[in-house]
């Protein structure tokens, strides 16, 4: 897990953007267990509440659930779900972005699928 605490984002929020990392990157499979708010407190030398804080997040939201005195897993399907949020956050954080851009600029549809395929080429090189 990397934080930035120069970040204008919460830690809390920070934390809960790790786990779902860890679990879009397979690090955390779905129904497996994650480390305890204690460890990564330890670990990163951050107040434990804030960690909770963050894991509670993603219990509101699915992602993860607890088994009392047992602490918190991945929920089934989360993979899926954080997938679906990311790609609707790329697009309101980028893609509308872009084609606000590119219609100022006047650079039409196929033009634009261009440039994307050449970035995609560009990458592979």
């Amino acid at each position: 897990m990397k934080f930035d605490f120069n970040d204008d984002r919460p830690i809390f929020q920070q934390i809960a953007e790790n786990i779902e990392d860890a679990v879009l990157s397979g690090a955390f499979p779905e129904e497996t267990q994650i480390p305890s708010t204690t460890e990564i407190s330890v670990t990163y030398q951050i107040n434990p509440a804030t960690v909770l804080k963050g894991m509670n997040l993603l219990v509101d939201e699915g992602i993860l659930y607890k088994k009392r005195g047992v602490g918190m897993f991945v929920t089934q399907g989360a993979t899926a779900q954080l997938r679906t949020k990311r790609k609707d956050q790329f697009y309101d954080s980028f893609v509308e972005t872009m084609l606000t851009e590119a219609k100022r600029l006047e650079i039409q549809k196929n033009d634009l699928i261009e440039m994307i395929e050449r970035g995609y080429s560009d990458e592979r090189n």
